[in-house]
C-alpha cells in the first residue's frame, strides 16, 4: 500500500498560545497531524487528551499526538510558542536574554533531528527570536517565518471596522515594523472595501483624525491592556499562527505581515520585521513594498534601527552561529 503525504506540524511549548494554537489548527482541520512537545510533559499530554475528545465535531480528523524533539524530523512546519512569557509592564524587547538562551537550546534539538522543514515563530520579541532562529538554525531566510504584524494588522483591522461601520475582512489596512512599540500603521494604503480611508474622511467630518490616531495608539497598546485584564494574550495570535499555517500548508500565496528577513527592501537591510509578503509552501517567495510616504519610511526606518540595535551585542560575525 502506498504511503499518503500528510501535512505535519509540531508544536513546542503548550502553554496559553501553543494550547489555543493547537486548538485552531484542529477546529479549522488545517493539519493533518500534530505533535506537541513540551518541557511539561503532563500537561502536553493532558492536552492532547483533551482536543483528542473533540475530534468528532472537528472538520478534518486530525492525528494528535505527544512527542519529543525527534518528531520534527519529518514535520513540514515546526511553530515554537515556549520562552518567558510577558509580565504585567514589562515590553516584548525585554523578554530579549531570557529567551534567547532558551531558542539556541530548542533550535538546537529540533535541528539535530533532522528536521528540514519551515519555522514558524510565535514568542516573543518575535522578531528577534525569529532571527534568532534563522541563525540558530541555518535554515533559508525563507523558511524562517515570525508572526510579525499579523495579529497587529488584524486587531487594527477590526478597530477600523468598529470605526467605519463595516465587516473586518472589507477592511484593508497594515501594521508593519516590529511587532512592538515602534510599528506603525500604513494610512497611505489604508482603505474600506476600495475606498481610500483619506478620501472618507475628506467627505464625511464625522470621522475626525484624533480618533484615527486613537485607535493607532489602542492597536499599540492592545497587548498591555489584555495582559493587565487576564494575565496573558493567546486567542487573537493563536488565530494568527493558524492562518500563516494554512496559507504554508495550502500553498496560498497568500500577502500576510508576518516577520520576514529583508535584504534592502524598505531601505533595512539582515533584520527580520513585519512587512507584507507572499506565503506559501516554501515559505516566504517575495516580499510587498508598498509605496510608503515620507512620514511612513522615517517611522519604518526607526522600527528598523530599534531591531537592529538589539540584535547587534548577539550576533556580531564572530558569534553569529
Amino acid at each position: 500500500m502506498m504511503n499518503e503525504r500528510v501535512n505535519k506540524v509540531a508544536l513546542i511549548g503548550a502553554g496559553f498560545v501553543g494550547s489555543s494554537y493547537a486548538f485552531a489548527l484542529i477546529n479549522q482541520g488545517i493539519t493533518d497531524e500534530l505533535v506537541v512537545i513540551d518541557l511539561n510533559k503532563e500537561k502536553a499530554m493532558g492536552d492532547v487528551m483533551d482536543l483528542n475528545h473533540g475530534k468528532a465535531f472537528a472538520p478534518h480528523p486530525v492525528k494528535t499526538s505527544y512527542g519529543t524533539y525527534d518528531d520534527c524530523k519529518d514535520a513540514d512546519i515546526v511553530c515554537i510558542c515556549a520562552g518567558a512569557n510577558q509580565k504585567p509592564g514589562e515590553t516584548r524587547l525585554e523578554l530579549v536574554e531570557k529567551n534567547l538562551n532558551i531558542f539556541k537550546g530548542i533550535v538546537g534539538e529540533v535541528m539535530a533531528s533532522g528536521f528540514d522543514g519551515i519555522f514558524l515563530i510565535a514568542t516573543n520579541p518575535v522578531d528577534i527570536l525569529t532571527y534568532a532562529t534563522w541563525k540558530f538554525s541555518g535554515l533559508p531566510k525563507e523558511r524562517v517565518i515570525g508572526s510579525g504584524t499579523t495579529l497587529d494588522s488584524a486587531r487594527f483591522r477590526y478597530m477600523l471596522s468598529e470605526y467605519f461601520g463595516t465587516a473586518a475582512h472589507n477592511v484593508h489596512a497594515h501594521i508593519i515594523g516590529e511587532h512592538g512599540d515602534t510599528e506603525l500603521p500604513v494610512w497611505s494604503h489604508a482603505n474600506i472595501g476600495g475606498v481610500p480611508v483619506n478620501e472618507l474622511m475628506a467627505k464625511n467630518d464625522e470621522y475626525k483624525q484624533e480618533e484615527l490616531d486613537q485607535i493607532v495608539d489602542d492597536v499599540k497598546n492592545a497587548a498591555y491592556h489584555i495582559i493587565e485584564k487576564k494575565g496573558a494574550t493567546y486567542y487573537g495570535v493563536a488565530m494568527s499562527l493558524a492562518r500563516i499555517t494554512k496559507a504554508i500548508l495550502h500553498n496560498e500565496n497568500s500577502i500576510l505581515t508576518v516577520s520576514a528577513h529583508l535584504d534592502g527592501q524598505y531601505g533595512a537591510d539582515d533584520v527580520y520585521i513585519g512587512v507584507p509578503a507572499t506565503v506559501n509552501r516554501g515559505g516566504i517567495s517575495s516580499i510587498t513594498e508598498l509605496n510608503l510616504n515620507a512620514v511612513e519610511k522615517e517611522q519604518f526606518q526607526h522600527s528598523a534601527t530599534v531591531l537592529k540595535n538589539i540584535l547587534q551585542p548577539h550576533f556580531t560575525d564572530k558569534n553569529a552561529n
